[in-house]
């Protein structure tokens, strides 16, 4: 490192001559006052200080400055920055040159960047140092949860390179982590670094079909036909139909005709029926269309747990109306579903009822009423030989803290109007007419009108299609009374209408729903759907009822022990996708753990294991939460442990893997145009390579590193002055002037 060090002066002529009129004006007066005092030496001391005070702010008034110019011995760095991410690796650039119809990839066409060779002739007055951006290679399974990041190679990059002279910067532009490039970009006009960009790859996407999602359940049930509903997104022009196979892991197929939309997402699903108990491996394949250019995109697997069920389900009721002997029935008959029916009817000396299925009262405690999945309340409310205020506080614990189901099924007594005062009118999905609580009633039959969300849920799906869905819905008997339920509240989910009654808030609502907590809560609105039966039996009817059940109590059953329970939110979570962990942990004993030391081991597909605590959220209820966040797509491995109970539970999550990068995308060539517009650099064309040589031979020798220091205005020239003017007026005062 050279250094020039040299004092300078930001003087003028007029200054110049100001500051000699002063220091002369000054010399004459302080000879002058010596001489009258017979040239005595203190006196000729005081006035030489007089005088070193008086030179030293004409100096300053000058504006001195000490600057050092310090100039490096190597030559200057050109950073060469290419682009290696999966994106890279779409074949989409042509050459230009030879008008060739061979097309290759984004990373081949820069590929001559790369080379040593290509900079020889700018070496020998540049140093020049070649760096990927991204070395992840695009087939590994770190690939799709990694992004590009264009800021912090620019950023950091006069760091980085020592003596940094330009930038050139290879790349698609699609980036997709960090801060946005341009910000990096003005951090380097500031240091006088130029980028010289050069994009690749088309700014319009490629023929492609692409399969984006697959969300199977976490786990079916044998027997029960399992929905999987997938994403398709197209690039191609037009539409058409393909056959897509969803093969099963024991060698099962099955096939299905799609139309696919053009220059959009097309939502489908498959229908399956496992046979056997057993953990699946789901993939499903779409076949490469003629004008489709890449085709490893249009594969997706999922995995999938096949078990027994036995759902355990209270029914509560008061008198046994024809909608609770037939729900009875339909629950009784589902040799997945446990049933425990509590019948308040008056005439009983006492609750109870006439088989097995019956209670002869209402569970009492945590431990006998969270063993239920899923509750329903009939036309029974807060009264005497009834529900008390208690069974109510635990009801709404065991939605909120155990993802249990409650079902409200109101009746023409009107005694969930008592319901509502208590705990679990927070639950209640609507808000009912105070002034009408039996309800209305009529002589003819009315029907439900499916909303835009019952359209699509699984509860109201009575057929295989949306349009036989729809057909059955229109064709089921009517009912000829329903609850006066005015709205549903901020947050519910309204499934089915009033076809033809509406007030001031538009439709009544007959069949809403709601999450509260870790559960979910239905309102069914009439108790006319035992008519469903008519001319076709327990096909609609049992199916409705089955589908509820089983709908309430997925997430509470994703994985459970015999002391322990473990369920996630959402239920099909993506890469960086923040999960929301359950658990419910019971003693020994049977009794909801207060609280305790929980913890997971989460085990991700390339072996990196994390440990996430959980905190206790309903201590009464042996309820803990936690959160996590995964980075790798794929199949999650869960140890769940408690340190008090000595118990574990081990289970497993699949994570979607939709890809950060991925092939096809569109460049976008703008990101970096406005890179080197803000550096004032350059854009340069593939087909122009050597323009790049050029122009970094153009560049300019590097300005040298300048320090300056301001004299005129440094506190330790302030300090010499301040005790110069001490010493001036102590001196005074020893020769007696003062």
């Amino acid at each position: 490192m050279n250094t020039v060090r040299s004092l300078t002066f930001a003087w003028a002529p007029w200054s110049v001559i100001l500051s000699l009129v002063i220091l002369t004006i000054t010399a004459g007066l302080c000879y002058l006052a010596w001489s009258r005092t017979g040239y005595r030496r203190s006196i000729g001391l005081l006035e030489l200080i007089r005088f070193l005070l008086v030179a030293i702010g004409v100096v300053l008034f000058n504006q001195p400055e000490w600057v050092e110019e310090f100039r490096p011995d190597e030559k200057p760095t050109v950073a060469v920055l290419w682009d290696d991410s999966a994106s890279m690796g779409t074949m989409d650039v042509t050459n230009r040159e030879t008008a060739s119809t061979t097309v290759k990839t984004r990373r081949e066409a820069i590929q001559k960047l790369t080379e040593e060779s290509f900079w020889t002739s700018v070496q020998e007055r540049l140093t020049v140092v070649v760096q990927p951006i991204s070395s992840t290679e695009p087939t590994s399974e770190e690939a799709t949860s990694r992004g590009t990041n264009l800021y912090e190679p620019l950023a950091t990059a006069p760091r980085r390179f020592k003596n940094l002279h330009a930038v050139v910067l290879a790349s698609d532009g699609d980036w997709n982590e960090g801060e946005p490039p341009v910000q990096a970009a003005a951090a380097l006009r500031l240091r006088g670094v130029p980028v010289f960009s050069v994009p690749v790859g088309s700014s319009s996407r490629l023929p492609d079909v692409e399969l984006l999602s697959l969300d199977s359940p976490t786990f079916g049930i044998t027997g029960k036909s399992v929905r999987i509903p997938f994403t398709i997104e197209s690039t191609l022009p037009r539409e058409h139909v393909a056959t897509v196979k969803l093969k099963v892991s024991d060698g099962e197929e099955i096939t299905k005709e799609v139309r696919i939309s053009p220059m959009g997402r097309t939502s489908d699903f498959v229908i399956w029926k496992p046979k056997e108990n057993g953990d699946y491996t789901l993939a499903l394949d779409i076949p490469k269309h003629a004008e489709e250019l890449i085709a490893d995109n249009n594969r997706l697997s999922t995995p999938i747990a096949i078990r027994e069920e036995k759902l355990r389900v209270l029914v509560v009721e008061s008198i046994p109306r024809w909608e609770y002997r037939y729900l009875r029935n339909a629950l009784s008959r589902d040799p997945g579903v446990e049933v425990s029916c509590l019948l308040f009817h008056p005439g009983l000396d006492k609750p109870g009822g006439g088989n097995k299925d019956y209670i002869k009262r209402f569970p009492q405690g945590l431990e006998e009423l969270s063993k239920y999945d899923v509750v329903f309340l009939g036309d029974v409310g807060l009264e005497d030989g009834q529900l008390t205020a208690e069974d109510c506080r635990l009801l709404k614990g065991l939605v909120e803290h155990q993802a249990s189901g409650l079902v409200f099924m109101p009746g023409w007594q009107g005694r969930h109007t008592s319901l509502i005062e208590t705990e679990l009118g927070d639950l209640c999905p609507v808000i009912f007419d105070p002034s009408q609580p039996g309800g209305w009633g009529s002589r003819t039959p009315s029907h439900f009108e499916l909303t835009e969300s019952g359209r699509r849920s699984l509860l109201t799906k009575l057929a295989d299609t949306q349009d036989d869905n729809m057909e059955v819905w229109e064709g089921l008997p009517g009912f000829q009374w329903y609850a006066p339920a005015l709205r549903a509240k901020a947050g519910s989910e309204v499934l089915a209408v009033h076809k033809d009654v509406a007030n001031e808030f538009g439709r009544i609502p007959l069949l809403a729903t709601r999450t509260f907590g870790a559960g979910k809560v239905l309102f069914m609105g009439t108790d006319g759907a035992w008519r469903w039966r008519k001319g076709v039996e327990d096909k609609y009817h049992y199916r409705f009822w089955g589908q509820v059940v089983r709908w309430m109590a997925y997430q509470r059953n994703m994985a459970k022990g015999e002391s322990m329970r473990m369920y996630y939110s959402p239920e099909q979570p993506q890469v960086r996708q923040t999960i929301a962990l359950s658990a419910n942990v019971m003693e020994k004993s049977g009794e909801p753990l207060p609280k305790g030391d929980v913890t997971a081991r989460i085990v991700a597909p390339s072996g990196k294991a994390e440990t996430v605590r959980f905190t206790s959220s309903g201590d009464e209820w042996g309820a803990f939460t936690s959160r996590f966040t995964a980075d790798e797509p794929g199949k999650h491995d869960v140890i769940l442990s408690c340190k008090q109970t000595g118990a574990t539970l081990e289970t497993s999550f699949f994570v979607q893997g939709t890809a950060v990068e991925r092939l096809g995308r569109a460049a976008r060539p703008e990101v970096l145009e406005e890179v080197s517009r803000v550096t004032r650099g350059e854009v340069i064309s593939l087909d122009r390579l050597e323009q790049v040589l050029k122009s970094l031979a153009a560049l300019p020798e590097p300005p040298p590193t300048v320090r300056r220091v301001q004299l005129w205005c440094h506190p330790l020239i302030a300090s010499l002055i301040v005790v110069l003017l001490g010493v001036f007026w102590v001196g005074r005062k020893i020769v007696g002037l003062i």
